[in-house]
């Protein structure tokens, strides 16, 4: 009944079969686990080679930045802004590029409470996990619509 009005769990994608089995080309191994983890609940997997890939995501220079946004009376950052930015371009497993390479940027500000570092440190592993999982769904969502885009 829940499936009849389109209501899906989150995380829950159905994959096009070009996309059960993708071969991830470069990123950082946080990156690679929430690809792993977000096919695994899609009934699809992460490739360990080319040759038993369907797709091919290549990624080129990953980057987390945190910069201050705001600083207090005392000189100490309030606010900081963290940016995810990574590159990617999809091609077959035979190396013909379905989608040139695009840049992907994610931002994020939280509030740096100066009376609770433990929580502010905690608040920013979170987002960074956060980021990253985003990262994955925009990467796998440009590849569906790109493979649905080349069909037609």
């Amino acid at each position: 009944m829940l499936t009849a009005c389109g209501f899906h769990p989150r995380n829950d994608y159905s994959l096009p079969l070009e996309l059960k089995s993708v071969f991830l080309e470069g990123g950082s191994p946080a990156l690679r686990e929430q690809m792993r983890q977000q096919l695994r609940h899609s009934k699809g997997e992460l490739s360990e080679t080319l040759a038993t890939s369907s797709m091919v995501i290549k990624l080129f220079d990953e980057q987390f930045k945190r910069r201050g946004v705001s600083l207090s009376e005392r000189g100490k950052t309030n606010e900081f802004e963290l940016i995810y930015h990574v590159e990617y371009e999809l091609a077959t497993p035979k190396d013909a590029v379905l989608l040139a390479r695009q840049p992907l940027e994610i931002r994020r500000d939280y509030y740096n409470d100066q009376q609770a570092v433990l929580a502010r440190d905690n608040e920013e592993t979170t987002l960074r996990l956060e980021m990253a999982q985003q990262v994955v769904r925009t990467l796998l969502n440009q590849a569906r619509f790109t493979l649905e885009k080349s069909e037609k």
